[in-house]
């Protein structure tokens, strides 16, 4: 049995939990349920990332103390990670005295070894707030085309970065005051003193996603800098040992949260662990941090080296997510798909959620998109009709003719074996964290047990006299085999795992316990177990999460001068092709994929259904045009070529993401096919 510690990423403690955030806390909730249920001890942490000057502004302006100001949100946190089943072991704060004590202990350990630097820094400072600004609260003129309303880092107009002090008529945002330059001493945590270590350490095998070990060797190239770690008062946060007035920046105390939340989690709950034993520099323990992409240089070079600089071990690994869309595009409050966590939860189930999610995650440090017409059929055509449809269908003739009691002989134990055994790949994928090839493989599983089932067809049986035997066999070995999707299912969808298990009346619902198979056994009354996902709760929930006052924020603002009549486009004549600039076909993303599956598709004479590996985490479904020429054995195994980044389209027999292209000329069409030695993913030109 290993013994694991599991953290997240801090959440920020000034404003509510959305769907873009939730994405990495599914993923690794998911990860440790499945661990668990393969036998092994993990121990499973976060906090609330409660410092910083956001934060303290945030309570200056609602009136209240940025103590009471972080407690609020924290329940509201709270709330939410238990309504998507996000349960930790311990969810602390980095407002604590462990984390401040742990804090200054690393900080005096580095200063020790000659990583603290201090010397002087030149800032603009607000005369009315009596204030240090960072550049978020600083606007003015660019220095370089003149545009006004920039921020103090750089230009959105002509893209330019420059220091806060280069801005020509510099203004604060909090006060409206015209900032003065004053200078203050700094500390640095000497980040160059580790650049050998760090290289070393980025590229130990499997610390980190290969992705971003190259990423990070740009800053090995253009050198390593020393880092600020110190904030001027006022500043909420912890002061820095022997310097008064002066605080810990909010990026040096929040990852030494992931510290003190387990040690309190430990003085609070578990005793029986220790702290060195996981924290010493030579523990044999496992510590993995899941992180999004966009944090990775604070997790992957600065935090290692203070651990490395205070003697204390690193994490066995960083486990990176990409960003999430909604419907392709970036979250809008506009368009209502900036999607708070608690709005979803007064429409939605959260298990659809936490199941599509796993659809779309691998190791791979890749965007995902939620796409709300996908999410629906998905979760209907997967879950509904597919899993859940086994019990229900299985379930009557075992509650009203047969006691509630299982068959006492397994009718079909090499088919029962062969999902049994099906668990050790799908064990391997979920500890790899691959949960797309786990969810496919699981439904495979599941479309091999409902043809079982319409082949046997017990409601047929049911009506033959002398076939009550075949009945109950038939509808045991269903619900077996349902049981095996359940299990695998779990750490994906826990609730309805709890549920199965009542229904079940089994004791344990590991990954051990499906050696069993279940004969002679009793069952529960069978009650429905999760219902289609309603169209039109999806739509009240796009809609409550609107916000009008968004709208006009979000609409790109067009110079009087600027302005020009758009000239009409003449529309192309009959069998002419309309001329596109070359400017718009750059932007068609052409891809090798592979045609892993093709189908005909019931009620259509021209389209086939192909499941395409384009080398993404998740197969692509495509329905093409072309059943016309081709067969589909005659495209399984293929390479074509696609349009990768075509909207997915709804239709009637479900969503097409993507675009097989073909030529003709008349008498035929003929699938293009990419040069040799291409692989799935790679990009045409």
């Amino acid at each position: 049995m290993r013994k694991i510690l599991v953290t997240n990423a801090l959440p920020y403690a000034n404003g509510p939990i959305h769907m873009g955030h939730l994405l990495g806390y599914i993923q690794a909730d998911i990860w440790v349920r499945a661990m668990r249920a393969m036998g092994h001890d993990v121990t499973y942490v976060c906090a609330d990332d409660a410092h910083g000057t956001a934060i303290m502004l945030r309570a200056e302006a609602n009136g209240i103390s940025p103590e009471a100001q972080i407690a609020n949100v924290q329940k509201e946190h709270i709330r939410d990670f238990d309504g998507f089943g996000v349960h930790f072991d311990h969810y602390d704060s980095t407002h604590s005295d462990a984390n401040k004590a742990r804090a200054s202990e690393i900080y005096i350990k580095n200063r020790e070894a000659g990583n603290i630097a201090v010397r002087p820094v030149t800032q603009l400072f607000d005369p009315e707030k009596g204030m240090f600004l960072s550049d978020r609260f600083i606007k003015g003129t660019c220095p370089k085309c003149k545009a006004e309303d920039q921020y103090g880092d750089s230009c959105e107009v002509c893209g330019t970065t420059y220091n806060a002090t280069e801005l020509l008529n510099p203004r604060s945002t909090l006060s409206g005051a015209t900032p003065v330059e004053k200078s203050s001493d700094h500390y640095f945590f000497k980040l160059p003193n580790f650049s050998e270590y760090l290289q070393k350490w980025t590229r130990d095998q499997g610390r980190l996603p290969l992705s971003i070990a190259n990423k990070l060797d740009e800053w090995f190239e253009s050198g390593l800098s020393d880092w600020d770690i110190s904030r001027d008062a006022p500043y909420f946060g912890f002061e820095i040992p022997d310097a008064p007035n002066k605080y810990f920046y909010v990026w040096v105390d929040a990852p030494i949260g992931y510290m003190s939340s387990f040690e309190n989690y430990i003085k609070t709950k578990r005793p029986d662990l220790s702290f060195d034993d996981f924290w010493k520099k030579d523990s044999d323990k496992e510590v993995y941090h899941f992180i999004g992409k966009d944090i990775v240089y604070f997790h992957a070079l600065f935090w290692p080296a203070m651990l490395e600089g205070a003697n204390y071990r690193t994490p066995s690994g960083l486990f990176v997510n990409g960003f999430l869309t909604v419907n392709g595009q970036k979250m809008s409050k506009s368009r209502g798909t900036f999607i708070k966590a608690e709005t979803y939860l007064q429409h939605l189930n959260p298990e659809y959620l936490r199941y599509y999610f796993a659809s779309k995650l691998s190791d791979k440090v890749e965007d995902s998109d939620l796409n709300l017409d996908d999410f629906v059929q998905k979760v209907n055509s997967d879950l509904v009709g597919k899993v859940v449809n086994i019990a229900s269908r299985c379930a009557k003739f075992i509650n009203s003719n047969f006691n509630n009691t299982l068959s006492s002989t397994c009718d079909e134990p090499e088919l029962v074996q062969s999902f049994i055994d099906a668990g050790d790949s799908i064990a391997q994928a979920y500890e790899a964290r691959e949960f797309s090839a786990a969810i496919r493989e699981i439904m495979a599983l599941a479309d091999k047990a409902n043809q079982y089932i319409d082949e046997k067809k017990p409601w047929a049986l049911a009506k033959q006299e002398g076939q009550e035997q075949q009945v109950h066999d038939v509808c045991s070995v269903g619900i077996n085999l349902f049981r095996q999707l359940a299990i695998y299912l779990a750490p994906v969808l826990p609730t309805l795992a709890t549920q199965v298990q009542s229904f079940l009346q089994l004791e344990s619902f590991d990954f051990a316990s499906r050696q069993q198979i279940l004969v002679a056994h009793k069952i529960a009354q069978f009650q429905p177990l999760m219902q289609r996902v309603d169209p039109k709760a999806v739509a009240a929930m796009v809609d409550a999460s609107k916000d009008s006052l968004a709208a006009a924020a979000e609409t790109p603002k067009v110079e009087k001068k600027k302005e020009k009549k758009a000239e009409k486009k003449p529309e192309p004549k009959v069998g002419e092709a309309e001329i596109i600039g070359i400017e718009d076909f750059m932007k068609v993303d052409l891809r090798v994929a592979e045609v892993l599956e093709a189908s005909t598709v019931e009620g259509s004479d021209k389209l086939l259904q192909l499941t395409l590996n384009v080398g993404e985490a998740e197969p692509r479904n495509v329905f093409s045009g072309i059943r016309e020429f081709y067969q589909p054995e005659d495209l399984k195994g293929k390479l074509v070529v696609m349009v990768a980044n075509l909207a997915p389209r709804k239709m009637r027999f479900g969503i097409s993401n993507g675009m097989v292209l073909a030529a003709g000329n008349g008498e035929g069409v003929w699938v293009i096919s990419p040069e040799s030695g291409a692989k799935a993913g790679d990009k045409v030109s």
